[in-house]
């Protein structure tokens, strides 16, 4: 075989496999991934008796765990170290503390509410995120449980 035929068989070689790494990454992208031990560790060590039903990358790089605890839905974020960042769970409106919903209404009587979550942040301790619709990115509020605004 000449030099211009195992020059075409080395780029067809190199083009398969750049389909095999991007067809496995993709795959791999998309799968519902497991989290490292010292992630799922610091999870059962911060819930005790939780189970964690999906384990996922966030859009900033964390681990977060999507689990139940007496019959509450939450989602819990830890770094790829296992240190935990913070826990959520989505509230209805009327679901607030009344501090809360009279602030809201108070300071955005015109303004609808998209989403309501109860935080557990760390170094922030607890408070309630309230999210309005808007042009462009949504406005997120968060209030503590007396109606104080945090942000």
């Amino acid at each position: 075989m000449n030099s211009s035929g195992i020059r075409h068989i080395h780029h067809e070689f190199f083009k398969a496999l750049q389909l095999a790494a991007a067809i496995c990454i993709s795959t791999i992208a998309c799968a519902d991934e497991s989290a490292p031990k010292v992630v799922t560790d610091a999870f059962e060590k911060k819930y005790p008796g939780a189970k964690a039903k999906k384990w996922e990358i966030d859009k900033n790089g964390n681990w977060e765990a999507k689990f139940t605890t007496n019959g509450e839905k939450y989602r819990a974020d830890f770094s790829t170290s296992g240190m935990w960042i913070e826990t959520e769970s989505s509230l209805k409106f009327e679901d607030l503390p009344e501090a809360v919903k009279n602030a809201v209404k108070r300071e955005f009587p015109n303004e609808e509410v998209n989403e309501v979550e109860s935080v557990d942040k760390a170094g922030r301790g607890h408070f309630y995120d309230v999210e309005f619709k808007q042009k462009g990115p949504n406005k997120d509020v968060e209030y503590r449980k007396s109606g104080e605004r945090v942000n």
